[in-house]
């Protein structure tokens, strides 16, 4: 149960006053939809009215704050559609206030004349005279309060004011209790930080510019709950993984065996090691949850199907899911070969099978016909039974997070996990994603592969590309072409997929196919079939190639407005070609002129092949809100911790955390307690929900 104390912070927005369901769909979109999502979202600038001018010192457009008198009140001339005006003057001049549709009564009663008054806005030129039109706030100077002088600014969206987002906030503010505290008396006084409601307030009361730093102690503290909040509920998500039994999974190694023989190369020595790790795990009888890191084309997929043949020889079968339907045939296609020199049954299953033959491929996997079943997150749907799962492996780990996880191990007695990620990831990003997991890491190439040579060239130089492209396609090189748009976009100046795959077209004939991710499973798969088989000899498509696609034909990769893509997308892309023995190239192409980061990332590129150096650029020159994006769905969105900032506090906040699972499992300590109101304010429930289970 949440702690009584948190329940006015988990109400919804809509309980606040003067947010009706219109303004708190708004709100839900650029915070959350709950209390405790408003209080969480920092401000992200400042509006400073606390500049006091006379009226001739003024200067035209900034913003400031005027002590006036109100000489008189000009409205407009009945039936005349002119805005109405008032006249005020302090001793050095004069300054007209502007109001279009403006209601006289309540204007008499705002702007009394020959009263003073505290108006707030920007000053213009208009007709050689002094304006301001409508201002900001309008105030009696007894009564200073009414008048911010310092205003915060929050994420905004399409309707959604400033004035009312701000007003939500204060509302949101009103109901935050005194929260008993969670962090450790001496590490605090060292840090010189205040309790968290006097902080949460420091942050929502900025009065200069400097207050929005990251660094700030009452930022920092923040920051610090929220790591505490992700570490500590990874934590004890791997105790209750430790606690709870799986089961020793010992193969014979004839299956093993078979696959090394059959193999056209032999494993590196990463691979041989991170396969010693994956094995040493599946022996011991506790749960593998193990995450399998490595670059593009390092060779995970080989060393997750000899785990795999480890289950099957001990009598059991294993799953391995793939985040789309394409990649799930990939892998079909390439251990095919290898599962027919081992003698296993593999089969796939998708979303796309439907009736007679899903109903029996359903019956097989029970009665234990299937060996390994290979398939989208279909295979974890209701009715799809195993007659004995040992281990689950899955493919891009980053688009499933650690919800899906610990849901996905339901099925089967306990099976081990191996999860797999091509996308390299920052030491902080893997200590806040997968802090409840064990690492392996394949930090080579396979043997033969060939550098790929990345150029990045002006967008101007279009014309020598494409005649580039016409040369290799002649030669029986094929070439995929990245755009970063579907159709043309208004907004945004870039080449559409769509478009380009047009202009190609009319160079090179049928021989161009398009895929992007609004086309259906069944039209992807098609298109991609034709690339595999050489029917095409260039690829448009968006990123929806990124991951995994494999065709060793294709020798170059040429992105479009590469500086619109992170670095790890980059390299990702990059990784489609080079696949072979064959030179392979890589073209950025970028419109110009490049700002400095831009620049900076396009050099690491061409500099290194290295994913892991590639990661930890990229998390410095954008930071980890940038860098997580919306396809990085898996990994924890942080309101108030920035870890291309915070990195070194993650670290205090990991051993903290350890110190207090080990200290006190359970949480029953009066810090224990506190924690448990801080695992529930960062909604890290699931980890509390472990506590009482266990």
């Amino acid at each position: 149960m949440r702690p009584a104390i948190l329940n006015p912070l988990f109400a919804d927005v809509i309980a606040l006053t003067g947010v009706g369901p219109k303004i708190a769909a708004m709100i839900g979109r650029v915070a959350g939809p709950r209390i405790v999502d408003l209080t969480l979202t920092p401000p992200i600038n400042i509006i400073d009215r606390s500049k006091r001018p006379k009226i001739d010192a003024a200067v035209f457009g900034e913003l400031a704050t005027f002590l006036v008198t109100v000489d008189s009140h000009e409205p407009p001339p009945k039936g005349r559609r002119l805005p109405y005006k008032v006249i005020c003057s302090d001793e050095t001049g004069f300054m007209t206030l502007v109001f279009f549709h403006g209601r006289a009564d309540y204007l008499k009663r705002a702007l009394p004349e020959g009263e003073q008054r505290l108006v707030s806005g920007k000053l213009e030129e208009f007709s050689g005279g002094r304006q301001m039109v409508h201002p900001d706030y309008i105030a009696d100077p007894n009564k200073p309060e009414d008048l911010p002088l310092y205003e915060p600014v929050y994420p905004l969206t399409a309707g959604l004011s400033s004035s009312v987002m701000r007003k939500a906030v204060v509302h949101a503010m009103e109901r935050a209790p005194d929260l008993p505290e969670w962090q450790d008396e001496a590490w605090l006084k060292a840090r010189k930080w205040s309790d968290w409601k006097s902080s949460l307030a420091a942050v929502h009361g900025p009065t200069s510019s400097d207050d929005l730093s990251l660094l700030t102690p009452a930022r920092m503290r923040l920051a610090y709950d929220e790591l505490l909040a992700n570490q500590l509920a990874l934590m004890l998500i791997r105790k209750a993984r430790v606690k709870s039994k799986g089961r020793a999974i010992v193969g014979d190694g004839r299956l093993v065996a078979k696959a090394k023989a059959a193999l056209p190369f032999m494993l590196t020595n990463a691979q041989t090691h991170a396969l010693g790790e994956i094995f040493d795990d599946m022996r011991s009888p506790e749960r593998m949850v193990r995450l399998l890191q490595g670059d593009v084309g390092s060779g995970k997929t080989v060393v997750a199907f000899m785990a795999m043949l480890t289950a099957i020889e001990a009598g059991a079968q294993a799953a391995f899911m793939a985040p789309t339907e394409i990649l799930a045939r990939q892998h079909i296609e390439s251990l095919g070969p290898l599962a027919q020199a081992t003698g296993i049954r593999l089969e796939i299953l998708t979303g796309r099978d439907k009736g007679g033959i899903r109903r029996e491929k359903l019956e097989r996997l029970e009665s234990g016909d299937i060996d390994m079943l290979i398939g989208t997150h279909a295979i974890f749907q209701e009715g799809v039974n195993f007659r004995d799962l040992a281990i689950v492996v899955i493919d891009e780990q980053h688009r499933f997070g650690v919800h899906q996880r610990v849901s996905l191990t339901q099925k089967g007695a306990r099976p081990d996990l191996l999860v797999m990620t091509a996308t390299p990831i920052p030491r902080t990003l893997t200590l806040t994603a997968y802090g409840d997991m064990d690492v392996s890491q394949i930090t080579e190439k396979p043997p033969g592969r060939k550098p790929i040579d990345t150029r990045t060239i002006p967008l101007e130089r279009l014309d020598e590309i494409i005649d580039g492209v016409r040369r290799a396609v002649a030669k029986g090189d094929q070439v995929y072409w990245v755009c970063p748009l579907v159709e043309e976009s208004e907004v945004l100046e870039l080449t559409a997929a769509e478009e380009r795959f047009e202009n190609l077209k009319g160079v090179l004939g049928d021989r161009v196919g398009l895929i992007h991710g609004r086309m259906s499973g069944a039209d992807k798969d098609a298109i991609m079939e034709r690339f595999y088989d050489g029917d095409l000899s260039v690829l448009i498509a968006t990123t929806v190639i990124e991951v995994g696609v494999d065709a060793p034909n294709a020798t170059i990769i040429i992105i479009e407005h590469a500086e619109r893509f992170g670095l790890a997308q980059l390299h990702q892309l990059r990784g489609r070609v080079g696949r072979s023995d064959k030179a392979s190239s890589c073209i950025l192409l970028y419109k110009s002129p490049l700002g400095e980061t831009a620049k900076a990332r396009l050099n690491i590129l061409r500099q290194t092949e290295d994913g892991f150096l590639i990661a930890e650029e990229d998390l410095r020159l954008r930071g980890a809100g940038d860098l997580l994006g919306a396809a990085q769905s898996g990994f924890p969105r942080f309101q108030l911790a920035d870890l291309s900032v915070h990195g070194e506090l993650l670290a205090a906040a990991r051993d903290d955390a350890k110190m207090v699972t080990e200290g006190d499992p359970q949480l029953k300590s009066s810090r224990g307690e506190a924690l448990r109101v801080l695992l529930y304010l960062f909604s890290r429930d699931d980890a509390v929900k472990l506590l009482s289970a266990g």
